[in-house]
């Protein structure tokens, strides 16, 4: 299997050498470059097609949600991994709404980062554990308040299935190969699936999924 390319951005020194550090211990991992802010961040990721690339969140010049989604525009190829001090869903949702694959806290970070990479590498989703419990948490909270029925319970095995894979990052085209469906039945499974659940994105979708623990 050959070597996963990452790129690492912050403008922390320190963190960008701990951070090298870490991942060049993993066998199968190199980092071909370093940036110091979001701008630098992007070019690098046009210059060296990494197959991963680990950004914070608070950069100069252009923060880590607006440089993911400039490099995932370019480069659709590009697993972007989110390092943040931030765990409310604001952060989260924006992060995956610009491409993002994992977001992590930061002092999880040593913990999670080598997770996270073989995952999003792997095409799936990752969180920091903390970030998943939250989520959950408050899912939870606001189903008590609205006294509600946990509407996952409305969907089908099929559709269960389907929520699965494209919570996991699967294209259309992809499911419908593994399921022996046509990309048009798979795309009227996941229409009717964000109905069900009352959702308007698949980064909500990827969110709801990572509250009820289906994908991490």
């Amino acid at each position: 299997m050959k070597a996963t390319r990452v790129i690492l951005a912050d403008d922390h020194t320190v963190i960008r050498s701990g951070l090298r550090l870490l991942l060049e211990r993993q066998p199968g991992l190199i980092v071909v470059g370093e940036a110091e802010n979001g701008r630098q961040a992007v070019d690098l990721a046009e210059e060296l097609r990494p197959d991963v690339a680990v950004l914070d969140i608070a950069m100069p010049h252009l923060n880590g949600i607006e440089a993911t989604r400039q490099i995932v525009s370019r480069n659709a190829a590009v697993a972007v991994v989110i390092l943040s001090m931030h765990s409310d869903e604001g952060y989260v949702i924006r992060a995956l709404q610009a491409g993002a694959k994992a977001y992590l806290l930061k002092d999880s970070a040593e913990a999670d980062l080598i997770a996270a990479i073989s995952a999003v590498r792997d095409g799936k989703s990752f969180f920091s554990p903390a970030v998943s419990r939250l989520l959950l948490e408050d899912y939870v909270r606001q189903m008590k308040q609205k006294g509600a029925v946990d509407s996952y319970e409305l969907l089908t095995n099929r559709e269960r299935e389907i929520f699965q894979l494209v919570a996991e990052g699967k294209a259309n085209k992809e499911i419908a190969a593994l399921l022996n469906l046509s990309p048009y039945t798979v795309d009227t499974h996941r229409t009717r699936i964000l109905q069900k659940l009352n959702l308007h994105s698949i980064p909500e979708l990827v969110l709801y999924a990572v509250r009820k623990g289906i994908v991490s």
